[in-house]
C-alpha cells in the first residue's frame, strides 16, 4: 500500500433496511461490520438505512436515514400523504446520489432483497436499490449486493427494478442457489456469481453452557404471516389459517407438559405472541424479548426442539445445532433446511395442520442425537465457505489492500490456531 493510499482510507457505505425492527436483517449488518473491522480496519464506515438511530446506537457508526418521507412505508390514502410520498420519491433519487458519491465502495449485507417473498410495492425497497445500483454506476463507486436472497418476481415493474439493480452492482452473490437460479431466469448474467450460505452463519455462536431453560423446553418462532406478494386477495385467510394451525399445536404441547417459549424475528410479529399467549392461556407458555440474533440464539441453544418460520429463526436455531423444524413460506427456507440436512423437516406456513406438525415434530425429537451430529458437520462447512466469501470481497472490493490483508488474517488465524 502507498503513502497516499495509507492517508486516505476507504469510504464504505452498508445500506438496506437495517435497524428497522428486523433481527435478520440486521444480523446481516453485524456479520459485515465483523468481516470489516477484521480484515479492513482502516475503512470509515458509515449506513443509509431504514433505522438510523438505531444502527448508530447499536453498532457505533454514522447512519443516515433511507427515505426523506418519514411515512415511507405507511399505506397513503390522503392526497397530501400521496403528494409527500411522491416527492421524496425525486427528493431520495437526489439523497441517494449524493450519499453513494462519497464512498469508494457500497455493501448490501445480505436480506432477502432482489425478492418478493413478502409483500412488497415497486416504489418501494425495489426503488431505492435501483436508486444505489444506478448511482453506483454513474459515480464509479463499487457496490456489492452479498449474500444477498432472490426469487422468481411476477410483478413486471418490480422484476424490472430488481433485474436492472442487479445488472448495474459491481459483485453479486447469493445465500443459496435458488436465488442464483432465480436471477438467471430473471435474464441476469450469472456466470461469475458465487453462491454461500447466509452471512448470519458468520456471526458468534453463543458458548455451549448447561440448558437454561426448563427441561423439554420447545421454541416456537411466530410470525405475521400475510402471505406472499401474490397473496394479497387471501391475505386475511391465509394468516388467520396460519395463527390457527400454531396456535393448536402450542396447546397440544401444552397439553403433552411441554414449556414452550414463543419467539419473533420483527417488531411486527408481537401481535401474533399475544394472540397465542391468550388464547392457549397457561403458565408453560411464555414470550422472549429478543433485540438480536444473538438473543435468539441463546434461547435456541437452551431449547431441545425449534419450530420456526422467519427464515433467520431457521438460521439461529440450525446455528446453535438444535434440531429444527421450519414452518416455510418460501422455497429459500426448505433450501436452507435441505443444506443443513434437515430438509425432510418442513411444514407449509400457508397450510398449517397441527396434526401433522406434531407427527413431523415427533419424529424430528425421535432423531434429535442424529441430527445434532448432521448441524456440526454442516455447521463447520458453512463457517469455511463463508471465510471464502469474505476473501472474495475483498478481492473484489478492495483490490489495492486486498492481498496484503488477506495474507495478515490467514497468518492471525493461524497464530490463533497454533498450540
Amino acid at each position: 500500500m502507498t503513502s497516499d493510499e495509507r492517508e486516505t482510507p476507504v469510504r464504505v457505505g452498508v445500506f438496506g433496511l437495517l435497524g428497522s425492527g428486523n433481527l435478520g436483517n440486521d444480523g446481516s449488518l453485524e456479520a459485515v461490520l465483523g468481516y470489516l473491522r477484521a480484515r479492513h480496519p482502516e475503512a470509515v464506515v458509515d449506513a443509509l438505512c431504514g433505522g438510523p438511530e438505531v444502527v448508530a446506537a447499536r453498532y457505533g457508526i454514522p447512519a443516515t436515514r433511507l427515505h426523506w418521507y418519514r411515512g415511507e412505508y405507511r399505506t397513503a390514502s390522503r392526497v397530501g400523504a400521496i403528494a409527500a410520498k411522491g416527492l421524496g420519491k425525486l427528493v431520495d433519487a437526489v439523497r441517494t446520489a449524493a450519499w453513494v458519491r462519497r464512498h469508494d465502495v457500497v455493501i448490501v449485507p445480505g436480506m432477502g432483497v432482489l425478492e418478493a417473498t413478502l409483500p412488497l410495492r415497486p416504489w418501494g425497497f425495489p426503488y431505492s436499490l435501483f436508486l444505489l445500483c444506478a448511482t453506483g454506476r454513474l459515480f464509479g463507486t463499487r457496490v456489492a449486493l452479498v449474500g444477498v436472497g432472490a426469487d422468481a418476481i411476477s410483478d413486471r415493474p418490480t422484476r424490472a427494478l430488481v433485474r436492472w439493480s442487479a445488472r448495474l452492482a459491481t459483485y453479486r452473490s447469493y445465500r443459496d442457489a435458488l436465488s442464483r437460479d432465480a436471477m438467471r431466469a430473471m435474464g441476469v448474467d450469472t456466470a461469475r456469481d458465487e453462491v454461500y450460505p447466509d452471512l448470519a452463519f458468520a456471526l458468534p455462536t453463543p458458548p455451549a453452557s448447561a440448558p437454561s431453560g426448563p427441561p423439554g423446553q420447545v421454541c416456537v418462532g411466530v410470525m405475521d404471516f400475510h402471505g406472499g406478494n401474490d397473496d394479497r386477495a387471501r391475505a386475511e385467510e391465509i394468516h388467520r389459517r396460519y395463527l390457527d394451525g400454531t396456535t393448536r399445536f402450542v396447546r397440544a404441547l401444552v397439553e403433552d407438559g411441554r414449556p414452550v417459549r414463543l419467539l419473533t424475528g420483527d417488531e411486527c410479529d408481537a401481535p401474533v405472541v399475544d394472540a397465542i399467549l391468550d388464547a392457549v392461556n397457561s403458565p408453560l407458555v411464555t414470550a422472549a424479548e429478543a433485540a438480536s440474533l444473538a438473543d435468539l440464539m441463546k434461547e435456541m441453544a437452551a431449547a431441545d426442539t425449534v419450530v420456526a418460520t422467519r427464515y433467520h429463526n431457521l438460521i439461529c436455531a440450525l446455528k446453535v445445532g438444535t434440531p429444527t423444524l421450519a414452518l416455510s413460506y418460501a422455497a429459500k427456507s426448505e433450501a436452507l433446511m435441505d443444506r443443513m440436512g434437515l430438509g425432510a423437516y418442513c411444514h407449509p406456513a400457508r397450510e398449517v395442520d397441527a396434526d401433522r406438525l406434531l407427527e413431523q415434530f415427533r419424529e424430528l425429537e425421535r432423531r434429535s442425537a442424529e441430527l445434532r451430529r448432521t448441524l456440526a458437520e454442516r455447521n463447520l462447512a458453512a463457517a469455511q465457505q463463508l471465510e471464502q466469501q469474505f476473501t472474495a470481497l475483498t478481492e473484489a472490493l478492495f483490490p489495492a489492500t486486498g492481498h496484503a490483508h488477506t495474507n495478515a488474517h490467514a497468518h492471525s488465524h493461524a497464530r490463533q490456531e497454533s498450540p
